[in-house]
């Protein structure tokens, strides 16, 4: 099963997270976030409003997966009067603390944290999210272990909290992933289309050799369909056609190994990703990533 391969081969990284309590009556609106977010509930029960101003329930072991700039708020009680808005987090401790009323009386306790996501090295599973997911995983074993453990090691680092990190949230997510899979379609477009083999085959084509001269042709051939029904396929799931999908996997691919291998040329970044002319190469890549190689390896 295809999703299986991908929870397997997930990639992820973990920022600092911080502690939100909210009191009945309160709520808290938080800034959209720069990568996607995740609001784990530790206590209590409330919502969480997306920027339509729409509301999700949310109770004791539920996920909430906010995407990229989306303006959101928690909130607790059937009636709310109160509000705190958050613009960017505070300075300090590596665990921050956001607080609607009091923490004496807060009721939702919720843990949030931006998280990389990634199948492989190159693809953003979140990268096509357009709605909050609020997803019940009270069912789960070990989901509030998990999320404890991550505070944890962050409010006390030591060798390898990093790593522990990545490895907890990695649980976490597989739950996720596994109840969005069960679920209807169009939650994730990543988890859905992935379960069609015939597009699953054309992707893993695309990351175990990006830079192979793919066409749509040799793709839709690799997915044993005609050209036209592949293109549409893959453009209504993924929300891109191939060949754009395939230079996002490309440039994402670079950045990887720009970020990982100091050994490894431009010259030989550009190879390994398909371009033949290192000016080409950086032309592109500045388009996608902001900096030209050289600058991007320097800030990271």
């Amino acid at each position: 099963m295809l999703l299986d391969k991908l929870l397997t081969n997930l990639t992820v990284e973990v920022e600092p997270f911080a502690l939100c309590q909210v009191s009945p009556g309160w709520r808290l609106r938080l800034p959209g976030p720069p990568k996607p977010l995740l609001h784990f509930v530790l206590q209590g029960t409330g919502a969480v409003r997306d920027p339509h101003e729409d509301a999700q329930p949310l109770a004791p072991l539920w996920l909430s997966v906010v995407p990229v700039g989306a303006k959101h708020a928690l909130e607790c009680g059937s009636s709310v009067q109160n509000e705190v808005r958050i613009d960017a987090p505070p300075p300090g401790e590596p665990v921050c603390h956001f607080i609607a009323g009091t923490p004496e009386s807060a009721e939702l306790v919720v843990a949030c944290g931006l998280v990389s996501v990634r199948y492989g090295p190159s693809v953003s599973l979140f990268e096509h999210l357009r709605q909050v997911l609020a997803v019940d995983l009270s069912d789960r074993p070990g989901m509030s272990a998990a999320f404890r453990a991550i505070l944890a090691e962050q409010n006390q680092a030591g060798p390898g909290s990093k790593a522990m990190t990545a490895a907890l949230m990695t649980e976490c997510l597989v739950h996720l992933f596994r109840r969005l899979g069960a679920g209807p379609s169009g939650s994730l477009p990543w988890v859905t289309a992935l379960e069609d083999p015939r597009l699953g085959r054309a992707i893993d084509r695309m990351l175990d050799n990006p830079a192979a001269d793919h066409t749509v042709d040799l793709l839709a051939e690799t997915a044993s369909m005609s050209r036209s029904a592949f293109a549409e396929r893959f453009t209504a799931a993924f929300g891109r056609s191939p060949m754009n999908l395939l230079k996002h996997i490309r440039m994402q691919h670079a950045a990887h190994l720009l970020r990982r291998d100091a050994t490894l040329s431009v010259d030989d970044v550009a190879a390994r990703v398909g371009y033949s002319s290192r000016s080409h190469f950086s032309e592109a890549f500045r388009k996608h990533h902001g900096s030209a190689p050289t600058e991007f390896r320097t800030g990271h």
